[in-house]
């Protein structure tokens, strides 16, 4: 790894490469954001996908004034002997370079991380993990992954695997839910094909009166607000959506048992789920106590993009 200034005088520029958007932003060493820019992604071109990368850092190092350390969130790991891309949601990085591809385009050395992992290292740094030991972090949003830090460090596992909880199979299922919808990893039945702000849109489009909604536009928040308006329908669909989320965090009790969940994504933000999912998930624990605290993420929507800042710390 080429020399690079120390991070702790120095500005940090995180960038959070989404399938939806990509997002730069530049942080002062104590942590305080400076300017922060985002466009829509490119999708299926990876070519132009780096190239906004490139400009975006290019406009948020001009904002500033300074060049800075750059990390990258990527939307999938890197095999840790070959540095190819695996499990990408942004199915187009599949077997590319990114990294290698970063480093070429910016003419100086960058460090990645899986987005998830970024998410779980802003707030277990000073974020709503803060304090905490082992952080499970959570992104609920189009789709959902995870990511794991221990004493306030990423924990990405030999395989850079750990945290893979939405390609898990949904536990405990039912007749109706085998084999369950296809997803884009090639196989059935994957929580996050479950448990996304897409799949309760998904599932309640599947039982709603088509007069009644446009299922082209019908989102996840369409869904919660007409469970709070007392409509029956939502509401069932949204205790299924809970207990499929809770079955699937049980797992992660009974195997890693944290000392929090921090959910982030926009899912993250339905109130119900704070004062519902724990007791949900306490009845699929092996344990007969659940104490876990289950919270909002404190950063939002810019945390993967700060966790990819703190690379460089």
């Amino acid at each position: 790894m080429s020399t690079s200034p120390r991070a702790e005088s120095r500005v940090l520029i995180g960038v959070d490469w989404g399938g939806t958007k990509i997002e730069a932003a530049a942080l002062a060493p104590d942590g305080s954001e400076l300017v922060r820019l985002r466009t829509p992604t490119p999708r299926s071109d990876y070519d132009a996908c780096l190239a906004t990368v490139v400009r975006l850092v290019a406009e948020v190092e001009a904002e500033v004034g300074t060049t800075g350390t750059i990390g990258v969130g990527l939307p999938g790991s890197l095999d840790p002997r070959t540095g190819v891309a695996k499990g990408c949601s942004s199915t187009w990085l599949i077997g590319r370079r990114p990294e290698d591809d970063l480093r070429t385009a910016f003419g100086r050395d960058i460090r990645t991380m899986n987005d998830a992992d970024c998410f779980a290292a802003s707030e277990a740094h000073d974020g709503a993990g803060a304090g905490h030991r082992v952080v499970f972090a959570v992104i609920l949003g189009t789709g959902a992954g995870a990511g794991i830090a221990v004493d306030g460090r990423v924990h990405s596992g030999p395989n850079h695997s750990a945290g893979e909880w939405g390609h898990s199979a949904l536990p405990y299922p039912h007749l109706s839910e085998v084999p369950g919808p296809a997803c884009y990893c090639g196989r059935h039945g994957c929580l996050e094909r479950w448990v996304s702000g897409r799949a309760l849109a998904r599932d309640y489009r599947e039982h709603a009166d088509i007069d009644l909604v446009d299922p082209a536009q019908l989102t996840a928040v369409d869904v919660v607000q007409r469970m709070r308006t007392g409509e029956r329908l939502a509401r069932m669909i949204f205790d299924r959506y809970l207990d499929r989320l809770a079955r699937g965090l049980s797992q992660v009790v009974n195997a890693l048992d944290p000392d929090v969940f921090v959910l982030g994504g926009g899912m993250s933000n339905v109130d119900e789920l704070y004062a519902e999912l724990p007791d949900r998930i306490a009845s699929y624990t092996f344990s007969p106590c659940f104490y876990t605290p289950v919270v909002r993420a404190a950063h939002g929507d810019s945390s993967g993009v700060r966790g990819a800042a703190w690379l460089w710390r």
